[in-house]
């Protein structure tokens, strides 16, 4: 038997990978008896923050990397793909129906056990995957901190949802950047300059949410999630290169490209809601109605969910784990998901996926998985792994992390479709084959 605690992304897949193998697991989760303030419902594999799992395409980091959890068999990328709604060149899904159907697979399958439970300190005995995540309770952190000499913290932010029909659509246009996907798969709220630079003024202006905790005397903000606020204090352009870039769109009302422009991305399948893309607040509610409300396209907007900011926390793994995501000091501890430093969902999931298949060895029924670095669930499992990593932080899928090519290739497209060859032919040579699209 293997104890996984917290059913998120990482949780679940590890207890299915286990359960896929004939090994009873025993999942425990606090919710529904307790809550994070990120937390909204009670179901397992939660998506507490963007409802997308980023790039699709199989020659990009972020779609290779879910191409790979393909080839292992992923629980959260069968439901992904099951669940997905339009969103261009990303993979993005309706949150409820996601979490709903990770839920009812765990649940239903014969070696899994779901239990309500908080676990307040490590366990000692037995085979476990600690996958409490980014939110982990402050009791089990603290025993954590005092286990390893001290858990790294950092905050992160969700964006605001709206609904379809208060967005003024007079305003805005359908369209994804240079025309991808089926060309209505975002709601565009573009700006001239004027209204940009009001926006601008008013939004670094805006009074924010004080934070709560032992962390916000220099609280550290991931890069990956950085509160649109805080990015527009780095300079008066700064988000109209970022979230807000216009590049590859053009308003339809002027035939020109807009000034800047805020992109709605659809978060359920019947599109009657929409996420900011790349609005992570954690300005206050009245502030975020009253600054967002100043884009011409969402001066009526219905919010069904403001921003929020909250604490996360990762461990210092290149110091505390193995490659297999095991403790150095206790083969039988494993550690998933965001709190091993990696950064996203399906990076979250494919630490879940690899930490459930080793656990499943080291209780004795089965054999150990390490990927070569050359795959990006290698590379990842590498980088959280190395001694040499100084100043340890939050790492997503990307092409950075993966070893030089053989060959010296200029084109960057060019490039990263030979690193998806070179990665997914160690997969095709196993036989784990899976038609892909690149």
């Amino acid at each position: 038997m293997i104890r996984v605690i917290g059913a998120g992304l990482a949780g679940c897949e590890a207890a299915w990978q286990a359960a896929q193998r004939g090994v009873e697991v025993q999942l425990f989760d606090m919710k529904p008896e307790k809550r994070t303030p990120a937390h909204k419902t009670d179901l397992a594999a939660e998506l507490v923050c963007s409802n997308s799992f980023k790039a699709a395409r199989v020659n990009s980091a972020a779609g290779l990397l879910k191409e790979e959890m393909r080839r292992m068999g992923s629980l959260l990328m069968e439901c992904a793909d099951k669940c997905s709604v339009p969103a261009g060149g990303a993979l993005a899904v309706d949150r409820e129906l996601f979490s709903g159907m990770v839920t009812e697979k765990i649940k239903s399958h014969p070696n899994i056990t779901l239990i309500t439970r908080e676990w307040t300190s490590l366990p000692d005995d037995g085979v476990n995957v600690i996958a409490t995540g980014p939110l982990t309770s402050d009791a089990l952190a603290k025993d954590i901190k005092a286990r390893f000499g001290g858990a790294l913290s950092f905050f992160d932010a969700a964006a605001p949802i709206v609904t379809a029909e208060s967005i003024d659509m007079d305003h805005a246009f359908t369209a994804s950047r240079y025309g991808k996907g089926d060309g209505d798969d975002y709601v565009n709220c573009p700006l001239n300059k004027e209204e940009y630079e009001a926006f601008h003024y008013a939004l670094v202006n805006a009074e924010r949410t004080p934070l709560h905790g032992v962390d916000v005397q220099n609280p550290k903000v991931y890069e990956g999630c950085m509160p649109i606020e805080v990015m527009a204090q780095r300079g008066s352009d700064t988000i109209r290169f970022g979230p807000m870039k216009p590049v590859g769109l053009t308003d339809p009302r002027t035939g020109h490209r807009p000034w800047a422009c805020l992109q709605l991305r659809k978060e359920n399948a019947d599109g009657t809601m929409y996420n900011l893309v790349g609005f992570q607040t954690n300005l206050r509610f009245g502030e975020q109605k009253r600054v967002f409300g100043m884009i011409p396209a969402l001066k009526n907007a219905e919010f069904v969910r403001y921003g929020v900011m909250h604490r996360n926390t990762f461990i210092d793994s290149p110091r505390l784990l193995n490659a297999d995501f095991s403790l150095r000091t206790n083969s039988n501890l494993f550690f998933a998901g965001q709190m091993t430093g990696v950064e996203g969902y399906m990076e979250s999931g494919v630490s879940g996926l690899i930490a459930g298949v080793n656990a499943v060895a080291a209780a004795g029924a089965g054999d150990r998985l390490i990927l070569p670095p050359y795959t990006m669930t290698g590379a990842l499992c590498e980088y959280i792994s190395d001694e040499s990593v100084k100043d340890f932080q939050p790492m997503g899928a990307n092409l950075g992390v993966l070893p030089p090519l053989e060959e010296h290739i200029r084109d960057k497209q060019q490039r990263a479709c030979k690193y998806a060859e070179r990665s997914l032919k160690y997969f095709d040579e196993r036989g784990l084959a899976h038609e892909t699209d690149s």
